[in-house]
C-alpha cells in the first residue's frame, strides 16, 4: 500500500511538471505582482483545503524560508465569529464571499481553493472579488469544475484523487511562497 500511494504521487508528479509549468509560473507572477503593489493576498477553501488556505497565509505573515518583513496573507476560513455569523444569516454558501466584499481591494489576489471545482462558497467569493477588481487565482482539480469560467487562473491539477490534488495544491502554494520570498 505504502509503495502503491508514493508511486500514484510520484507519476502525479510527472503530469504536473509537464502539464502544468506555466500555469504554476503564471500563479508565481501573479502573486508577486500583487506583492509588489502593495497588495494583499486572500485565500479561502473548504476542509482539508481551508487547511491549506491557512498554511499559505501564514507563510506569508510569518515567513516561508527567508527572513524578510511580514506579509499580508489573510485565510478566510479562521475567524469564526465571521464564519458563523455570515453562515446564520446569509447561508454557508456566502462566508467567503462576504468577508471578500468586506476586505478585498482592486489589485488584491483572491486564492480559491477546491478539489472539485465546484464549491459555492469559494465560486461565490470568486464573484465577489471579480466585483471589487481583485485578481483572482483558483487552485482546483478534476477538471477544474465551475471555476474554470471564474478565475484569472485556474491550476488544475490533473487527478480525480482529492488526497492527491491536495498533496499538489501544498506543493504549489509552497512555489508561490518560494516566488514571493525570491522578491526579497
Amino acid at each position: 500500500m505504502v509503495i502503491e500511494e508514493l508511486n500514484d504521487h510520484q507519476q502525479l508528479i510527472e503530469k504536473v511538471i509537464n502539464l502544468l509549468t506555466d500555469d504554476i509560473e503564471a500563479g508565481c507572477k501573479m502573486i508577486t505582482s500583487v506583492i509588489k503593489a502593495g497588495n494583499k493576498v486572500l485565500l479561502a477553501g473548504n476542509g482539508g483545503s481551508a487547511a491549506d488556505a491557512q498554511h499559505i497565509a501564514a507563510e506569508l505573515c510569518g515567513r516561508f524560508v527567508k527572513e524578510r518583513k511580514a506579509l499580508p496573507g489573510i485565510a478566510l476560513t479562521v475567524d469564526t465569529s465571521a464564519l458563523t455569523a455570515i453562515a446564520n444569516d446569509y447561508g454557508y454558501d456566502h462566508v467567503f464571499s462576504r468577508q471578500v466584499e468586506a476586505l478585498a481591494q482592486p489589485g488584491d489576489l483572491f486564492i480559491g481553493i477546491s478539489t472539485s471545482g465546484n464549491s459555492q462558497g469559494i465560486l461565490n467569493a470568486f464573484q465577489a472579488a471579480k466585483k471589487i477588481n481583485c485578481k483572482t487565482l483558483g487552485l482546483s482539480g478534476r477538471e477544474g469544475g465551475k471555476m474554470n469560467g471564474l478565475c484569472d487562473l485556474n491550476i488544475i491539477i490533473p487527478s480525480q484523487v482529492t488526497a492527491r490534488i491536495q498533496e499538489m495544491h501544498i506543493l504549489i502554494g509552497h512555489i508561490l511562497c518560494k516566488a514571493v520570498d525570491d522578491l526579497f
